[in-house]
């Protein structure tokens, strides 16, 4: 039903009124490096287990976008990370997503896998695992990354322009 004020169905408890709003969800996460290596993880989780990522996640309750990208970086890579700026901002509508990506710079090389991580590896550009990334976003944050390094004065970057049609 289309609630009073409103203009889209929404489900509605009929005995107390309730609405229940479904909303985009946030996945928060980091570009991290060390030196000049990038911090990747393989997951251990569905869906695509056992491929490459970056570390990022849902966004909890409470936190704020760049607390939500330390803790994914903290959970998934057991890494400490400074971040310094937005990189891009997702608008993935198909899929009711909206992904903040950031820069980071790793406190130390150490890290490891979390539980949610089947292995963690700091790769050098020309070794970073392309043909087993998890997501299409995974390559987009690197890319731009790369595009970036050394530069501040940009807004966040968006889906790259070939990719923006979708699947």
């Amino acid at each position: 039903m289309v609630p009073e004020g409103d203009d889209r169905e929404r489900l509605v408890c009929t005995e107390c009124g309730y609405v229940r709003y479904d909303n985009p969800k946030i996945i928060v996460g980091a570009v991290c490096t060390w030196e000049e290596r990038y911090l990747m993880v393989r997951r251990a989780i569905p869906p695509r287990e056992g491929l490459w990522c970056l570390p990022s996640g849902f966004m909890e309750l409470g936190e704020s976008s760049e607390e939500g990208a330390a803790r994914e970086v903290w959970e998934e890579a057991r890494a400490r990370v400074t971040l310094t700026d937005l990189l891009a901002l997702y608008n993935l509508s198909h899929i009711s997503q909206v992904h903040l990506i950031y820069r980071g710079h790793m406190r130390s090389p150490d890290c490891a896998a979390g539980p949610e991580s089947l292995e963690v590896a700091l790769m050098d550009w020309e070794h970073l695992p392309w043909g087993e990334l998890a997501y299409p976003n995974v390559a987009w944050a690197l890319r731009q990354h790369r595009a970036m390094r050394g530069r501040a004065d940009f807004a966040p970057l968006g889906v790259p322009a070939e990719d923006a049609a979708g699947p």
